[in-house]
C-alpha cells in the first residue's frame, strides 16, 4: 500500500510549502535552490546581509540566530513546515521546543542538530553511547585542563573547539611548547565562545572519507531506509578542505565498516536528510570522525559526479521523495580563495576557466572576501579521479580575484 502522497503548494500564495534555512552559505543556496526546483517557499536567515542563499530564497532575514528571542520570532512569523540548520551558532533548545510542540519538523531532529552542533555531545555519543571506533580523545575547559589533556593524550595531538567548522579554532600541537598558542587560538576560533575544547590523538591513518549517508523514505511503505554515495576522498590545510574527489578508492572491507558506522550513527540521530560522516581509514580499519546533518563541503563534488548532487538528495529526502544516489562520472572539486580582505570583489577568468567541456564553476556571492574564505568552487569529471583532481585545480587557478 502506497503511504501517504507528499502535497507541495504554490510558493508565495496561501497554499505554500514552506521551509526556514538558518544558515545561508554556499551549501544552503544549492539546497534553497534544490527545493525551489520542486516548488518549495523557501525563507533563509543568517547574521549577515546578503549572505549566498538569501540572493536566491524567496524571503531572507538577518538576525542573530544563538538567541532564542529572536529565532522563536522569527520562527512565528515564517510558520515554517520545516526548519534546516545549516550552521552551528543556534539556539538549539528552540529548536527542542519547536519539535516538541509539534510547531515545525526540525530537519533531520532536534535530537541531532542539538548532538552535532556540539563536539562533545556527538563525540559521547560515538564513541560512549554507540561504541564505535574513535580516535583517544578528552575535553578541557580552562588552561590548566586542557595542559593536562594534552599531556595525557601525548603528542602530536589536535585541538578544536566544540562548537566550530571549516577548520576555525582548529590546530595540530606537535609538543608542550604550542599548547598555550593553541588554547588562545581555540577560544577565538569557534562559532560561539564556550570555552571547552577537545583534543584529540593523531591516528596514523591512510586517507579521510565523507561517506554521505541519506535517510530517506521509501515511496511505497513510508519507511524510512538508508543509502550511501560513493565515499569522497578530500585534501585538508588547516582543518578546511581544499579539493575533493568520488569515488575515493578503498577496500571492500573497508567500505563496508564505514558504511556500519555511518548507518549507526545516523540512525541514532533520527530523521530524513543527508549526513556528510567523516571517516579515517588505514587498510581494512575505520575510524569514526565527525558527523554533519546536512550537506558537507566536500559533497560540492556530486554537482559534477552524481545524477542526483547533495543537494537534490538532502531536498527529495526531507520532503518525503525518493532518492538516487548513483554516481555518473569520476569528478573533483577545488576551493578558490578570496586572497584579499575586501568587500565588493571581482571575478575574471571565467572564459579560460570553463574552455574544456568537463569543467564548471560555482561563484559563491560573499558579500565579503577574506584571504582564507571560499569564494567559489571548480568540479571537473575526467576518466580517473587523479585527472578530475588535476583539471579542477587548473580549472580553479584561472579565476583571478579583484578588488575594486
Amino acid at each position: 500500500m502506497m503511504y501517504m502522497s507528499v502535497i507541495i503548494g504554490t510558493p508565495l500564495q496561501s497554499s505554500a510549502f514552506k521551509v526556514l534555512l538558518l544558515g545561508s552559505g554556499e551549501l544552503g543556496k544549492e539546497v534553497v535552490i534544490s527545493l525551489q526546483r520542486l516548488g518549495v517557499e523557501v525563507h533563509a536567515a543568517d547574521r549577515y546581509d546578503r549572505a549566498p542563499a538569501m540572493q536566491v530564497a524567496h524571503f531572507s532575514y538577518t538576525l542573530n540566530m544563538a538567541n532564542a528571542e529572536e529565532l522563536k520570532q522569527l520562527i512565528q512569523q515564517v510558520k515554517p513546515h520545516l526548519i534546516i540548520p545549516e550552521i552551528e551558532a543556534i539556539a538549539t533548545e528552540v529548536l527542542v521546543e519547536v519539535e516538541q510542540q509539534n510547531i515545525a519538523t526540525v530537519i533531520p531532529s532536534a535530537k541531532a542538530v542539538n548532538l552535532t552542533m556540539n563536539r562533545e555531545g556527538i563525540r559521547r555519543l560515538a564513541a560512549e553511547e554507540l561504541g564505535l571506533p574513535t580516535s583517544a580523545y578528552r575535553f578541557a575547559d580552562s588552561l590548566d585542563s586542557f595542559r593536562a589533556a594534552c599531556d595525557d593524550i601525548g603528542y602530536p595531538n589536535f585541538v578544536k573547539p566544540v562548537m566550530s567548522s571549516s577548520g576555525k579554532g582548529q590546530s595540530r600541537v606537535k609538543n608542550f611548547d604550542e599548547v598555550d598558542a593553541a588554547w588562545e587560538y581555540a577560544q577565538t576560533g569557534g562559532r560561539v565562545n564556550q570555552g571547552t575544547v577537545i583534543v584529540e590523538a593523531q591516528i596514523d591513518f591512510d586517507f579521510e572519507i565523507t561517506l554521505l549517508t541519506v535517510r530517506a523514505k521509501n515511496a511505497e511503505t513510508g519507511e524510512i531506509e538508508t543509502q550511501y554515495c560513493d565515499p569522497i576522498g578530500h585534501r585538508q590545510d588547516a582543518g578546511d578542505y581544499v579539493e575533493s574527489w568520488q569515488p575515493q578508492a578503498m577496500t571492500a572491507a573497508a567500505l563496508e565498516e564505514s558504511k556500519r558506522i555511518a548507518h549507526k550513527v545516523t540512525t541514532a540521530l533520527g530523521g530524513c536528510g543527508i549526513f556528510g560522516v567523516e571517516l579515517f581509514i588505514k587498510g581494512d580499519k575505520v575510524w569514526f570522525s565527525e558527523v554533519s546533518p546536512r550537506p558537507h563541503d566536500t559533497g560540492l563534488v556530486t554537482l559534477a559526479s552524481q545524477f542526483q548532487s547533495e543537494f537534490e538528495l538532502h531536498a527529495r529526502a526531507i520532503l518525503g521523495l525518493p532518492v538516487n544516489t548513483t554516481r555518473h562520472s569520476m569528478a573533483a572539486s577545488a576551493v578558490i580563495y578570496a586572497g584579499v580582505d575586501d568587500l565588493n570583489l571581482s571575478f575574471s577568468g571565467l572564459n579560460l576557466a570553463l574552455v574544456h567541456p568537463d569543467t564548471d564553476l560555482r561563484l559563491f556571492g560573499k558579500p565579503e572576501g577574506f584571504k582564507r574564505r571560499r569564494m567559489g568552487v571548480a568540479t571537473a569529471r575526467a576518466e580517473t579521479t587523479d585527472q578530475a583532481r588535476e583539471l579542477a585545480q587548473q580549472t580553479a587557478a584561472q579565476i583571478s580575484i579583484h578588488q575594486n
